[in-house]
């Protein structure tokens, strides 16, 4: 007797696989998730997300639970070994062009048990917990994953069109394609401390990077009473020199007034290495890499989950297209040429913001202390920290890039528009069209008929203003609200519009 085929099993139930499924789910795709673990795994990991990242969290349809356990951040500070502040970089807690807080601290545990929850509400995805896959192996016409029930010691197996590897950096996803990773010469060794108190500690609410080689730290509230602390570890340390708060408290002093210690709780101490890695093949046939199984990042600029969430935000609307018979399937092809030079570009400038942070000895010291305090007045350095804009997809078939403009590949503001809605709820993982010149109602019915949207820009708006700096009186948006075409007349935007259903809503339960 033949198994049915599922359209998508994802290996790994974390924030990528999560996003992933969710995102399929929304386009109506049927998929599986195999978690080896029984639930969330509850240490806190993960602290950042920037505005991007809360769109594709809006987006999950999960934004008011998120914001109910997560605080934005003021910005960056950049403090000495005396914590005397050397540059500031301050970021507004209303929102920027991406409608969001640009910086958000959060507990992983939190979001992760908010994701599961809402995938919960789609009737088209099973979460299999407990379910440890053994083998990935690529067949004719579809992709077999073999695993283990923990609970039962039943061997089983399933065959799907495609599979997502969402297995974290030792992934077995990777090994079975015949993946390796490279590494691109970063490795840290750091101390994460993470503590819980009801008192306020009196610190400004932002992130503090303290750019000193003898103990580069780093320092953020995550939470009303939650609080992360990272050491850089000296040679011969280790977390076993660090398990309890009396051998920490050296390392806290300088944050923590000496009555404050009696109220401290020690969530979590754990050694971690820091690492920049890329893996050299993020697909062979049916097979993708997502998240941590792609690439690791280092954290100074608080990218390593949100790259995961990018990743699925990137393929899934690919993928359900092709599997609804409404994009080619080389549309897949674009998957790794756009996303892994943009991980590799964030990964490089955490590199370069880590070593400028923490390297360099006394020399390093005298040169920061010198250099610091003029960088926000650096033209156009301070909007590149705090604007929340990350950097442009490489030309594929789904970006291109016309001579002179300057649009295609970036992402377009989550602009406030005249009815109080943002673009992304209007767009709404359909395709688009921006432009300046007032759409017809010929425009609008062939919008409709291939399942789009037009937004008329009009003069004197954020959207306005952004197709104006670029060149551009029109651009067609991808359902991922990247720029896939630009255009000085949208009659030719309006005819290579493409038919794709729109997503479907929720089934909510309770």
């Amino acid at each position: 007797m033949n198994t049915p085929l599922i359209p998508v099993v994802l290996v790994g139930a974390g924030p990528s696989g999560l996003t992933a499924a969710t995102l399929l789910a929304q386009y109506g795709i049927e998929s599986l998730v195999l978690e080896r673990w029984e639930g969330v795994y509850p240490q806190p990991r993960a602290v950042h997300l920037d505005g991007e990242i809360r769109r594709i969290v809006e987006r999950l349809g999960v934004g008011d639970e998120f914001d109910a356990v997560s605080r934005p951040a003021l910005g960056l500070r950049l403090v000495d070994a005396d914590h005397r502040t050397l540059a500031q970089f301050d970021r507004d807690p209303a929102g920027g062009r991406n409608g969001h807080p640009e910086a958000n601290l959060f507990d992983q545990p939190e979001l992760e048990a908010i994701l599961r929850a809402n995938l919960l509400r789609y009737p088209t995805v099973t979460l299999r917990s407990s379910a440890e896959v053994t083998a990935v192996t690529e067949e004719s016409g579809c992709v077999r994953v073999d695993f283990n029930d923990r609970d039962t010691g039943r061997a089983e197996s399933v065959r799907a069109a495609y599979v997502l590897g969402c297995d974290g950096a030792n992934s077995l996803v990777r090994d079975a394609i015949g993946g390796r990773t490279r590494d691109l010469r970063f490795d840290q060794r750091w101390l994460v401390v993470d503590l819980a108190t009801p008192a306020d500690l009196g610190h400004w609410d932002g992130v503090y990077q303290v750019c000193d080689p003898a103990r580069a730290a780093t320092y953020m509230r995550i939470g009303k009473s939650r609080h992360r602390w990272e050491f850089r570890l000296l040679p011969g340390e280790s977390a076993d020199d660090f398990g309890d708060l009396p051998r920490l408290r050296p390392l806290l002093e300088p944050w923590i007034e000496s009555g404050g210690f009696e109220h401290l709780e020690l969530v979590r101490v754990a050694e971690y290495t820091f690492r920049a890695q890329l893996a050299d093949r993020w697909r062979s046939g049916r097979v993708f890499l997502l998240g941590d199984a792609a690439h690791l990042t280092p954290p100074f600029i608080g990218q390593g989950m949100g790259a995961g969430l990018r990743d699925a935000m990137n393929l899934t609307w690919k993928l359900a297209g092709v599997l609804r018979g409404e994009l080619p399937a080389t549309v897949l092809d674009t998957y790794e040429t756009e996303r892994k030079p943009h991980a590799r570009a964030m990964i490089r400038l955490a590199k370069l913001t880590g070593l400028t942070m923490t390297e360099g000895g006394e020399l390093g010291n005298r040169l920061r202390g010198l250099i610091a305090p003029r960088l926000p007045q650096v033209p156009g350095l301070a909007r590149m920290v705090t604007s929340g804009e990350s950097p442009t997809l490489h030309r594929s078939e789904l970006v291109i890039t016309p001579l002179l403009r300057h649009l295609a590949g970036r992402l377009v503001p989550n602009s406030r528009l005249a009815d109080g809605r943002r673009v992304d709820q209007v767009i709404a993982g359909r395709y688009a069209i921006i432009t300046t010149v007032a759409p017809s109602s010929e425009d609008h019915v062939l919008c409709e008929e291939r399942h789009g949207v037009v937004l008329h820009a009009q003069p004197g708006t954020d959207l306005y203003r952004w197709l104006r700096r670029g060149h551009s009186a029109a651009v067609m948006v991808r359902p991922d609200g990247a720029v896939q075409r630009c255009g000085g007349s949208p009659s030719a935007l309006y005819a290579a519009l493409p038919r794709f259903a729109p997503s479907v809503r929720s089934t909510r339960t309770g």
